[in-house]
């Protein structure tokens, strides 16, 4: 559940990066970089979450490392994107900055796909 609240402060990061693109107000530059930051906070707390599962030997019933792998990629995109949006000025965000919230965002849509698709083919969680 936590790995949603990230994936959506990243989203949301994407589309706050498109507006500043689009309308260069520091406003829409200042929204990303809570964005990044909230996203990774929430991230940090869903690998808290992961760790203590592993941990507390509770089974897990689907393939977990294409997701654990997936996600692991998309933070530290997010986090190089969170120093790339810290400098300033509008080149911090347009394009090297829109790019990584746009990566970020496609890696996470394609680790759910395959995701999905292991978990269809081998019937976990159902």
């Amino acid at each position: 559940m936590l790995v949603s609240f990230s994936f959506a402060y990243f989203a949301a990061a994407l589309a706050t990066d498109l507006a500043y693109w689009q309308m260069p107000d520091v406003m829409w530059e200042r929204f990303s970089i809570w964005l990044i930051a909230a996203g990774l906070i929430m991230a940090g707390l869903a690998t808290i979450a992961y760790v203590i599962d592993l941990v507390g030997g509770r089974r897990i019933d689907r393939p977990a490392w294409p997701r654990a792998i997936g996600y692991a990629i998309a933070v530290l995109l997010a986090l190089t994107n969170a120093f790339v949006h810290s400098r300033d000025g509008y080149t911090a965000v347009v394009p090297t900055g829109l790019m990584l919230s746009a990566l970020v965002v496609v890696v996470l849509v394609l680790t759910a796909l395959i995701a999905r698709a292991l978990k269809s083919r081998h019937r976990f969680g159902v």
